[in-house]
């Protein structure tokens, strides 16, 4: 009874892992805009190149697309838009502490915009790869 019940557990355990890894990412692109304070511009986008360099290393982003521009807006009002694509849709919503502490610097270095908060995410969907 006892070598039955090692084997069961050992043939869950396989079971267990071999459906994880059948379960396939669900890439999720994503569109953001930071607001930058005044001041913070360039540590912003150093803050937010960190970012992607420390979520590729941990497989977090897919290596394309990736773009990266800037903008003004209201006369001199610094913006930038980042595109993404997170490698699971999941991942953004169980961030591991690296990108977590990443997320908390960001967030001190923008502000709200015209009833939008510092950092916008929307989901989009790349036309074409």
């Amino acid at each position: 009874m006892k070598t039955y019940i090692s084997c069961l557990i050992v043939a869950l355990a396989f079971g267990t892992a071999a459906l994880a890894q059948q379960k396939k990412d669900v890439p999720e692109t994503v569109h953001i805009t930071y607001h930058a304070k005044a001041g913070s511009e360039a540590a912003l986008e150093r803050v937010i190149l960190r970012q992607w360099q420390v979520a590729r290393k941990m497989n977090l982003f897919n290596a394309t697309p990736h773009v990266l521009v800037r903008g003004v807006e209201d006369g001199d009002k610094t913006f930038v838009v980042e595109i993404v694509e997170w490698r699971d849709e999941n991942i953004p919503d169980h961030a591991p502490p690296e990108i977590q502490a990443i997320w908390k610097e960001m967030r001190a270095l923008v502000e709200p915009r015209k009833g939008r908060p510092g950092i916008d995410f929307i989901q989009v969907a790349l036309i074409q790869k």
